[in-house]
C-alpha cells in the first residue's frame, strides 16, 4: 500500500510564529518615561536622573524580570517548627525573593531620605520605587515599612539610635538574629486586630511594663503582620493611659527568639509574593515609642510614608501595564493594518495614558511635598491633605486601568504567561492597605476640617492653572460648592475627594504637560466629554500625539 506524505511546507507552516510581539525585555524604563523625568525634574530631583536610569535599566532587563515570574510562581512558606519539634516560626522564600530584595535594599529604596539630606530625595527615592515596583510589587510591602518606619522610631531617640543605623544599610541580610550582629536590618508593622480593622483604637492587645525604662511585655493576636521575617515590627497595645505604640523585635538581645509566634500565612487574592501573615503574641518584648495613650499620633507618621507608597505602587502598576498594551498594540496585525493605527484602539490606548500621565504629575507632586514640609506650611498642609488624597484616587483608579490594557491583549493578556494577570491581581490591594477608600475620604475631610490652612494651601496650588481653561474653571467652581455643603459632607465623601484629585490633576497637567494632554484630560475629567469606560476620547483629540507620548521606540 501506498501512502503520501503531506508537502513539507504544510507541516513546517503550522509551527511558523507568525503576528506576535516581541518580548518586551531590554530596555530602559526611565528613558521611556517621559512624564516621570519631567516631573522628576520639577520636583527638585534632577540629580538623581543617571542613578533612576541604572534603575530603570536594571528593571528592563531579562534577569530581572524573571526574578519577578519566579517570586510570584513560587510563594513563601511557613515553617513553625524544626524536625525536633522547636518552635522556629520562620518563612522561607524563593531565591528570586531575596534577589529582588537584595537590588531594592543596595540602591537605597528603603532609606535613601534618611541617608542622603540633599533637597528632592524623596522624590528620587519616588521615582525609584516605581520603576523598581515595575518588575513585582510584593518585595516593595518590606521596602516600603522599613522607609516609613524611621520617622516614628526618631519619637524614642534611644531606640532609633539602636535600630536607625540598621535600616538604613544597604547591605540586605535576611535571618533571626539579634540586630548587633547583622549588617542591615528590615521593619515591619503590626497594627490591625480581627475585631477592629481600620478601627484600630479597638484593639484588644495589652502590654505590661516590666519595670526596666520603656520596655513592656505585649499579648495578644494580630491579624495582619506583612513581612513576618522582619527584623523589627512597629505595633500597637493598650496601657492603661490607652493605645500605645511599641518596637517589638524578632530576636532579642541575648539571641532568644522573641514571643512572636506566626499562626499562618494569608492566602491572598494577589502580592503572592509576599508573606502576610496573623500572628499571635504572649508576652512578647517591647520598647514603648512615645508616650502612653499616643499610639495613633506616634504610628501616623509611619502610616502616611507607606500610603505615598501606596500611591507610588498603584501609579507604577497602572504605567506598567499601559506600556505592556502599548508595545502589544505596536506589533500586533489585525484587518490588515497595526493595532495601534486603529482608530479605536488608539483612543483606548490615549485614554489609559492621560489616566497614567495624570497620576505620575500627582505622585511626584506629593513626593515633592515630603521633601518641602519640614521648612514649609504650605507644602506640610499638602503632604497631608496630598497623601489621603491621592492614596484614594489614583489607588482607587488602578483595577480599571489594569483591567482596561489587559484586554488590550486579548487573550494573550489572560494568561499567566504575561504579566497581566499579576498587575490585576496585585491593582486592588494598594486600596484596602493602609486604610480602604472610605478610611482615606474621611481623613480627607477630617483634615479639611481641623486645619482650614489645608484648603488655603490646596487653593494656592491650584490657583496657577486658573484662567488657562474653561473646563478647569468650571470644575473649581463646582469643587467649590461640594465643599460648601457641610450637611451631607460625610455621605459625600468620596465625591469630594475625586473632584480634589481631579481638579489637582488638572491643574499639574496644564501647568507642565503638553497641551494636547492637558486638554484632554480636561475635558474628558473634568467636563464630562468622555465616557464611562476607557476609549471614549472626543474626537477633537489628538490620539495619535497621547499615544506617540508613551511609545517604545521600535
Amino acid at each position: 500500500m501506498t501512502t503520501v506524505e503531506p508537502p513539507h511546507s504544510t507541516t513546517q507552516a503550522t509551527h511558523a510564529v507568525l503576528n506576535q510581539p516581541p518580548p518586551l525585555v531590554a530596555y530602559d524604563l526611565c528613558a521611556a518615561d517621559a512624564p516621570l523625568r519631567e516631573g522628576v525634574a520639577r520636583e527638585g530631583a534632577a540629580w538623581a536622573m543617571d542613578w533612576l536610569g541604572a534603575v530603570g535599566t536594571r528593571a528592563g532587563t531579562a534577569e530581572a524580570i524573571a526574578w519577578g515570574f519566579a517570586a510570584n510562581e513560587n510563594p513563601p512558606v511557613l515553617h513553625t517548627h524544626d524536625r525536633f519539634g522547636h518552635r522556629i516560626d520562620e518563612v522561607a522564600f524563593h531565591p528570586a525573593w531575596h534577589d529582588l530584595m537584595a537590588t531594592a535594599v543596595g540602591w537605597g529604596l528603603h532609606a535613601l531620605p534618611w541617608r542622603d539630606s540633599q533637597p528632592g530625595t524623596h522624590v528620587a527615592r519616588a521615582a525609584g520605587f516605581y520603576l523598581w515596583s515595575q518588575v513585582e510589587a510584593g518585595h516593595g510591602c518590606p521596602i516600603s515599612m522599613t522607609y516609613a518606619s524611621v520617622p516614628a522610631l526618631r519619637v524614642q531617640p534611644e531606640v532609633a539610635a539602636q535600630w536607625e543605623p540598621k535600616l538604613t544599610s544597604l547591605d540586605y541580610d535576611f535571618g533571626l538574629r539579634p540586630v548587633g550582629e547583622k549588617r542591615g536590618a528590615l521593619c515591619g508593622m503590626a497594627m490591625t486586630e480581627k475585631q477592629g480593622g481600620s478601627d484600630v483604637r479597638a484593639n484588644t492587645t495589652r502590654a505590661v511594663a516590666t519595670g526596666a525604662d520603656g520596655a513592656y511585655l505585649l499579648t495578644g493576636h494580630k491579624w495582619f503582620c506583612s513581612a513576618p521575617m522582619c527584623d523589627l515590627f512597629l505595633t500597637l497595645a493598650q496601657t492603661p493611659a490607652g493605645l500605645t505604640c511599641f518596637a517589638m523585635p524578632r530576636v532579642l538581645p541575648d539571641g532568644t527568639r522573641n514571643a512572636i509566634h506566626i499562626q499562618r500565612l494569608k492566602d491572598k487574592l494577589g502580592n503572592r509574593s509576599n508573606a502576610s501573615s496573623e500572628i499571635e503574641l504572649i508576652g512578647a518584648w517591647a520598647q514603648r515609642l512615645g508616650p502612653e495613650g499616643r499610639g495613633v499620633p506616634t504610628i501616623i507618621e509611619m502610616v502616611n510614608h507607606t500610603r505615598l507608597d501606596c500611591i507610588i505602587g498603584s501609579t507604577a502598576l497602572m504605567r506598567q501595564a499601559l506600556v505592556q498594551a502599548v508595545h502589544h498594540a505596536t506589533y500586533r496585525q489585525a484587518f490588515g493594518r497595526a493595532l495601534i493605527d486603529q482608530p479605536l484602539m488608539r483612543n483606548v490606548l490615549a485614554d489609559l495614558a492621560l489616566e497614567v500621565e495624570a497620576a505620575t504629575a500627582l505622585m511626584l507632586r506629593v513626593a515633592g511635598a515630603c521633601d518641602r514640609a519640614a521648612g514649609d506650611p504650605q507644602e506640610a498642609h499638602l503632604k497631608r491633605l496630598g497623601t489621603a488624597v491621592a492614596k484614594y484616587w489614583i489607588c482607587k483608579r488602578t483595577p480599571a486601568v489594569t483591567s482596561e490594557a489587559l484586554e488590550c491583549l486579548g487573550g494573550n493578556g489572560y494568561v499567566e504567561e504575561s504579566i497581566m494577570p499579576r498587575l490585576y491581581r496585585e491593582a486592588p490591594l494598594n486600596s484596602i492597605w493602609e486604610g480602604s477608600g472610605n478610611v482615606n475620604a474621611l481623613d480627607v475631610l477630617r483634615a479639611l476640617a481641623r486645619e482650614p490652612a489645608a484648603l488655603a494651601a490646596y487653593a494656592a496650588e491650584i490657583a496657577p492653572a486658573q484662567g488657562t481653561k474653561a473646563h478647569f474653571d468650571a470644575a473649581v467652581a463646582d469643587l467649590h460648592t461640594l465643599l460648601a455643603d457641610r450637611e451631607s459632607s460625610e455621605s459625600q465623601a468620596r465625591r469630594v475627594v475625586e473632584r480634589l484629585a481631579l481638579v489637582w490633576q488638572g491643574a499639574l497637567l496644564l501647568r507642565h504637560a503638553p497641551p494636547v494632554v492637558a486638554d484632554a484630560f480636561c475635558a474628558t475629567r473634568l467636563a464630562g466629554m468622555g465616557g464611562m469606560a476607557f476609549g471614549t476620547l472626543p474626537r477633537s483629540v489628538d490620539l495619535t500625539a497621547i499615544v506617540d507620548r508613551v511609545r517604545l521606540p521600535v
